[in-house]
């Protein structure tokens, strides 16, 4: 088999996979979306609680820092995959993971 033709089958099963991880966005869209939309929102309650506690205690809350850490990560992923910077997918469609600890 002359090399073209296993070099344009490659291209083409290449461009179906782009194609079907760029339809496949709109699904990650709407639901990460809206997972990460609620979970911003908690994520800011916590935010201005562990102001509170930090103003008030004189020290931040760890746990929820790294619980906004989670968020934080997760957020990114969500914008570099919409944006086809990368294909790694956001949660839930892989496993959540922090990307800085607390210090």
């Amino acid at each position: 088999m002359p090399k073209g033709v296993v070099k344009s089958e490659g291209i083409k099963k290449k461009a179906y996979s782009e194609r079907k991880e760029a339809w496949f966005r709109i699904i990650v869209l709407i639901i990460s979306g809206i997972i990460l939309h609620f979970w911003g929102a908690l994520v800011c309650v916590l935010g201005v609680i562990n102001w509170f506690i930090a103003i008030f205690a004189n020290m931040r809350n760890k746990e929820i820092a790294e619980f906004c850490e989670y968020w934080n990560t997760e957020k990114y992923k969500f914008i570099r995959y919409l944006t086809s910077v990368t294909n790694e997918r956001p949660f839930p469609f892989s496993s959540m993971e922090r990307f800085s600890r607390f210090e």
